[in-house]
């Protein structure tokens, strides 16, 4: 369908990749991984023709429709939520118009040959209006809107209505609907509730019949979705087969793989460099010298790449709260509405969180999570009921607001000496190591970094202060696998309280052992980690 062969990029002094190449296949389900800046987006690029290669060959079969969602959706204007997801399909409506001109063509009278013309064209039209899913497109962009949670009530609400995680829910709807042959997406679950990361996963399985290429940084979306991991690393493109789980553990292996290989290699060098500086300046063995030498400089050397730093950072203890960290009863809040009247989000909430609890507060969109965390954080009032912290508590609240309070001007460094002036130089810098922040990267000021850096910018100057209760509304966004994973080790160790808002399941998962509900109003607690409470929640329904 699509083959890449000896590709080479290279962006200024950068070299991305070189003999480089790998194949979309039809109906295959790949997934995109590597570091931040090894080329990622510029494989995307190259596929859909934004950008030439320095070297190589690209091939496409005839006919090939390709469909790319990325984080930059472009303006959306003048049209309907519907309307906008309709226009994606561009070309299929207007091949639905160019059918009925022809069926008009058919009434009227002309010569045969022109008839025989005219119906050939009319075939092939038809055998591409199928094959773009013409007959069922209206159908089917209903179907997407509300599957990514965007119900019959808004379809037609303005786009300019929709704030930028919903327009980005259109964009991607856009492109589902379309139904390309070879579907990129770039982080298609960053603004998607689990709700509709779920139903992605099943259009995927069910519906989608072309071929995919994406990057996430769900770890569980991936091992759901692909059965084959494309790795851009190390100035080249390597395949693996199985899901990610499978890469880590395979890429693992070949590393060992690699570095047994090298260090063979690096103690047979060692002896023919030995054998060459001893020998030389006899003539009885110039002979032996020379054919030594020439073997040397045929060997291709093994390389190890470099490897990326896994810095733990040990924090501090925090001081033991009361066995009761928050009991609120009767709770309830309402929004007050710009015209008059209020919307209630939930009442007659009661319940209590215990120390060394993990707890994750679910529900589907719009159900009022982030709402309850700021209540239970101080950051509003609630209308009614009360909530208590229980003694000794120290309380520290994150949420996507939090990173647009960080000073644009300031430095990484001097953000989190700022909040934590009496930590020494080593100190803070070990512990930036440990958020993915070394050498020159501690330098870069908060207005150049981007949304994941200034999230673990907030977590570290968090983590590391002398709080026991942490409230936590989605910190995994914007954050990719491997700081997920750093995150997720941290919360583990963490020996305070924690209640945490995440669309990421594996997180979850890996993390809480109590879950609350807030559903329609009201919340149900249920006494156990995420899985018992999928569990529970499935057979309830």
């Amino acid at each position: 369908m699509i083959h890449l062969s000896n590709i080479a990029k290279q962006h200024g002094t950068q070299l991305l990749f070189r003999d480089a190449g790998f194949q979309i296949l039809p109906a295959s389900r790949a997934g995109l991984v590597g570091p931040n800046g090894a080329g990622k987006t510029t494989i995307f690029r190259i596929i859909t023709g934004e950008e030439e290669v320095d070297g190589g060959e690209i091939t496409c079969a005839k006919r090939t429709t390709i469909g790319y969602f990325s984080q930059d959706v472009g303006e959306m204007s003048g049209r309907t939520a519907l309307e906008e997801v309709m226009a994606g399909s561009e070309a299929t409506v207007r091949l639905a118009a160019e059918l009925k001109e022809m069926e008009t063509a058919m009434g009227e009278p002309q010569s045969d040959d022109e008839m025989a013309a005219l119906l050939e064209r009319y075939g092939e039209a038809i055998e591409e209006y199928e094959h773009r899913g013409g007959y069922d497109l209206d159908s089917r962009a209903q179907t997407v809107l509300t599957g990514l949670g965007i119900g019959p009530d808004r379809f037609n609400h303005p786009v300019e209505s929709f704030s930028g995680g919903w327009k980005m829910r259109i964009a991607l709807a856009k492109i589902l609907t379309r139904q390309p042959d070879v579907l990129l997406m770039d982080e298609p679950t960053n603004h998607l509730d689990v709700e509709s990361i779920i139903w992605l996963e099943e259009w995927l399985a069910s519906d989608f019949k072309g071929a995919l290429l994406m990057t996430s940084h769900d770890r569980e979306f991936m091992n759901r979705i692909v059965t084959r991991i494309i790795e851009v690393a190390n100035k080249t493109v390597t395949t693996y087969g199985g899901n990610y789980d499978f890469y880590e553990r395979e890429r693992d292996i070949r590393r060992d793989q690699l570095l047994a290989s090298h260090k063979r290699q690096q103690e047979m060098l060692a002896k023919e460099e030995e054998f060459i500086a001893r020998f030389a300046a006899r003539a009885s063995h110039a002979a032996q010298v020379q054919s030594r030498v020439k073997k040397l400089e045929k060997i291709d050397r093994i390389e190890i790449p470099a490897e990326e730093r896994a810095i733990r950072f040990e924090f501090a203890e925090p001081p033991r709260s009361g066995d009761d960290v928050a009991c609120f009863s009767d709770l309830a809040k309402s929004w007050q509405l710009p015209g008059g009247g209020e919307t209630p989000v939930f009442s007659g909430v009661s319940g209590i969180i215990r120390r060394q609890n993990k707890i994750a507060v679910v529900g589907v969109n719009g159900a009022g999570k982030s709402t309850f965390l700021k209540v239970l954080a101080g950051q509003t009032e609630p209308t009614g009921g009360t909530v208590s912290l229980g003694a000794n508590v120290a309380l520290g609240y994150f949420s996507q607001h939090a990173m647009d309070l960080l000073e644009p001007g300031k430095t990484v460094f001097e953000t989190v000496q700022d909040a934590m002036p009496l930590l020494n130089i080593g100190v803070i810098r070990n512990l930036l190591g440990a958020f993915l922040f070394s050498g020159d990267a501690v330098d870069k000021r908060i207005e150049n970094l981007s949304g994941g850096e200034k999230s673990r910018v907030v977590l570290a100057t968090l983590l590391a202060r002398p709080i026991n209760f942490l409230v936590l509304d989605e910190p995994t966004n914007h954050l990719d696998i491997r700081s997920r994973e750093i995150l997720l080790d941290a919360l583990r160790s963490f020996t305070g309280t924690v209640v945490i808002v995440s669309h990421d399941r594996h997180f979850l998962r890996s993390l809480v052992d109590r879950v609350f509900e807030i559903d329609h109003g009201e919340m149900r607690s249920y006494e156990g980690n995420y899985s018992y409470y999928l569990e529970k929640a499935h057979n309830a329904a």
